[in-house]
């Protein structure tokens, strides 16, 4: 979760603990004290066991999907948006960890951070009216998900955790810059736009080894 005000990540974790979700990663909130935050009522231990991060790269390094949360008004995407509906429905059938990210209620999730996300979702509201109160977005997203039980995982083999997955940009993004396909200050939205792609390579995790062994030997013989 990449918002900072303290009430609107209590009444997340408030709905976090009224629906059995209990994994709270927040990106550099505020340095008033959150955890303590008078929102939520009942979910003292999602609060004392949420995990603090200086980046959404690393608050996700553990998870093979990645999915942003936008109203999607006033923005030009580059992922594909589901509605929550179908997006529940995607998330049952994921094998590995799965993170929603969340954004500040002022101004939502940025481009760099969706450029960590392998699709995005969005809660139908009325058009009059698309932005929902932080704390109200989490608890119908986690109501949408918990409402059939628990979600089992299906059988195909596991993606590539994010942590593999950022490796991979990283060396990649390298290997263009050494070989001249990227100048060496290009600018963020190419570097978020070679990032889009490698996730959209949708890469397993037995595979990334074969990845990253491959791109240092490109590497090596490019910087020789």
């Amino acid at each position: 979760m990449a918002a900072r005000n303290p009430l609107n990540i209590g009444a997340a974790a408030r709905a976090m603990s009224n629906f059995g979700f209990n994994q709270l990663r927040v990106v550099n909130p505020y340095e008033v004290a959150f955890r303590e935050a008078r929102s939520a009522v009942g979910a003292s231990k999602v609060l004392a066991s949420a995990r603090e991060y200086h980046s959404v790269a690393e608050a996700i390094a553990d998870c093979t999907l990645v999915i942003g949360t936008t109203a999607g008004h006033d923005r030009e995407l580059h992922h594909p948006m589901r509605r929550l509906d179908a997006a529940t429905r995607l998330v049952r059938k994921h094998a590995g960890p799965v993170a929603i990210l969340f954004g500040s209620e002022k101004r939502g999730l940025s481009n760099a951070d969706f450029s960590h996300c392998h699709w995005l979702l969005h809660i139908p509201t009325r058009e009059e009216n698309l932005s929902m109160n932080l704390g109200q977005a989490v608890a119908v997203c986690l109501y949408e998900l918990a409402r059939d039980g628990k979600i089992a995982p299906g059988q195909k083999p596991a993606p590539a955790a994010a942590g593999d997955i950022d490796r991979i940009t990283t060396m990649l993004l390298e290997a263009l810059r050494v070989s001249g396909y990227l100048k060496p200050r290009s600018s963020g939205a190419a570097e978020e736009k070679v990032r889009r792609l490698v996730r959209r390579l949708r890469i397993e995790s037995e595979d990334a080894e074969v990845w990253l062994g491959m791109l240092r030997q490109i590497l090596w013989k490019l910087r020789s």
